[in-house]
This record gives C-alpha cells, sequence and structure tokens, in this order.
C-alpha cells in the first residue's frame, strides 16, 4: 500500500480524526494514557480520605480550649489519657460484645435464610426481592421503629414477649441493664440479616452442580453434604461477607444514638457513641480523635487477623 492510500485509510479511521488531547485521553490504561483516568479518583481520594486521617491524627495532638476558642498542642496527653478511661474501656467492651453476637446471629441466620430460598420454585424469586425492602430504610429509621415496638406498653415486641413468659408484665427492653443491648441488636440483626442472606445467595446459586450430584448419588445425607461440600466451596463467599459486615457492626452508632443513647447506665455505650460524646457534647475534639483513632486502627488489626487466618486471596 502506498503512502498516500495509507493517509487515507487512516484520515478514515474514527480516532484519527479526534483531536489529539483526545486521543491521548482514550489510549490504553498504560503508560502515559492512566494518568488523566485515575486523577479524579486520586483527587477524591486525598479529599475524602487521606486529608481527614492526618487531619484526625494531628487533632488527637491537640484539645480544643472553649475560653481561648482555639486548638491548643498537648502532645500526647490524650493518647495517655485513654489508657487510664475507665469510660472508654467499658465502652470497647460492650462493643466487642456487640460484635461478636450481632455477627454470629446474623452470619448463621444469614447462611440458613440463604439455603431455604435457594430454589428455583415459583414464588421464591419474589420472597429474594422482598429481602432487599430493610436494606432501603435508614438505620435511624429503623431504631426509632424498634424503639416503639420494645415500648413496654404498647409496643409489639413487648407484648409478644410478655405473652410468651420471657419478661415480665410491664417489663421496660430498653430501660433494664440486663436486656438493653439486646434490644438494640434485634434492630441490627432484623436490618442486615438479609445483606448476608443476598451475599451467600450469590455464592450458593454460582456453586458448580457436579459435585452435590455426585454426593448424592453415594448416599450422602444432606448435613454430610453441607459440611463436606457447600462450606469449603462457599469459604471465600462467607469470609468476604463476615469482613464487610463486621467493619459495619465495629462502628455502629445510629441503633444505640436513636434507641438508648447509651443507657440505662452505660449497658449500651458503644465506642463510636462514646467518640461523639466527647467531640460534640463535650467538645474535646482532640479527645474524640484519639477515640476514633483507636477505633480505626482496631478495626485495620482485626480485618488482617482474620484475612490471614481466614487465608483469603484477593
Amino acid at each position: 500500500m502506498s503512502r498516500t492510500a495509507a493517509a487515507a485509510a487512516g484520515a478514515g479511521a474514527p480516532s484519527a480524526r479526534l483531536p489529539a488531547p483526545l486521543r491521548a485521553l482514550l489510549r490504553p490504561l498504560s503508560g502515559e494514557g492512566a494518568f488523566p483516568w485515575l486523577a479524579p479518583l486520586v483527587v477524591m481520594l486525598l479529599i475524602f480520605t487521606i486529608y481527614p486521617l492526618l487531619y484526625n491524627i494531628w487533632l488527637s495532638f491537640h484539645e480544643y480550649a472553649p475560653f481561648r476558642r482555639q486548638l491548643e498542642f498537648v502532645g500526647v496527653v490524650n493518647w495517655v489519657t485513654l489508657w487510664s478511661d475507665t469510660r472508654f474501656w467499658g465502652s470497647l467492651g460492650v462493643t466487642f460484645t456487640y460484635f461478636f453476637v450481632v455477627l454470629t446471629i446474623q452470619l448463621v441466620l444469614g447462611m440458613a435464610i440463604a439455603l431455604l430460598l435457594d430454589s428455583d420454585e415459583p414464588g421464591f424469586g419474589l420472597l429474594r426481592a422482598l429481602l432487599t425492602l430493610t436494606l432501603v430504610i435508614p438505620p435511624a429509621i429503623t431504631g426509632m421503629m424498634f424503639l416503639l415496638m420494645q415500648d413496654p406498653e404498647f409496643g409489639v415486641i413487648s407484648y409478644v414477649l410478655q405473652a410468651l413468659g420471657v419478661i415480665g408484665e410491664n417489663h421496660p427492653i430498653l430501660a433494664s441493664r440486663s436486656t438493653a443491648l439486646l434490644g438494640v441488636m434485634l434492630a441490627d440483626i432484623w436490618q442486615w440479616t438479609p445483606f448476608m442472606v443476598l451475599i451467600f445467595l450469590a455464592g450458593l446459586r454460582s456453586l458448580p452442580p457436579e459435585p452435590f450430584e455426585a454426593a448424592m448419588l453415594d448416599g450422602a445425607s444432606p448435613v454430610q453434604i453441607f459440611r463436606r461440600i457447600t462450606l469449603p466451596l462457599m469459604w471465600k463467599v462467607i469470609a468476604v461477607a463476615v469482613l464487610i459486615r463486621g467493619i459495619d457492626v465495629f462502628r455502629m452508632f445510629d441503633y444505640v444514638f436513636v434507641m438508648t443513647s447509651g443507657g440505662p447506665g452505660t449497658s449500651t455505650y458503644v465506642l463510636s457513641l462514646y467518640a461523639w460524646q466527647q467531640t460534640f457534647s463535650f467538645i474535646k475534639w482532640g479527645y474524640g480523635a484519639t477515640i476514633s483513632l483507636v477505633s480505626l486502627i482496631l478495626i485495620l488489626i482485626i480485618a488482617n487477623l482474620f484475612i490471614k487466618f481466614a487465608r483469603v486471596r484477593w
């Protein structure tokens, strides 16, 4: 082909008629052509993630002086105070209790419901779709709903538990130290168990049918099939679901704030609520930042240990 013909063919190509800057943007994501595509993401990461984190670290070494109306450098005072703060350790214990109980129940219930809904029979698709309804409700609204349903005088949950003899008559679930945290957990479990169900359902629907068919031909029971085939094949899906939900459970704030505000006493005082109270109620911005950083460090440690022991490979 002559140079004239080649030039004519190149001129006829759509990309050849575009301006040079636009051709650079449409170049494959390699080398110099990658930066224009990554620049918006990098800017968002710097503004909404890196800068707040660095500012929080800087703030933890300062404290707001209300009479002077300015931040003052206090060094490691906030970090030293944290270790002797009994309220902090109490809220940390409540947080871990809430974390393990809620996550365990959501994991077991999520897997059980997913196994029940793993069917192509008519009506099961509608049931799977209805599971998404709880996920679109704001957690604060869910907390208010369960606050009313657990009212000792007219709440439906209180009425059912009293009829079954689980609690005494006019027993205030959210105003009793022995049941307040369980009442908050109930709202979280109701709203977010469907999230686990949907993830497990997606994993179950993607499993190959051959191992299950071979196991049934060999006479394996449903329990043996679940233990020996379903769980090993679903392990990565379960690990990812637990990791995502665990991070969210650890930083829970909405339900406690709406339903109990940490009470009665400190029985539902979680770490996120304590950080919020120190920051906005007591105007201890530096101390609140320190508590939030400790929460971040704990989440990173727990998540990385889980990834290591669960042998999750991305």
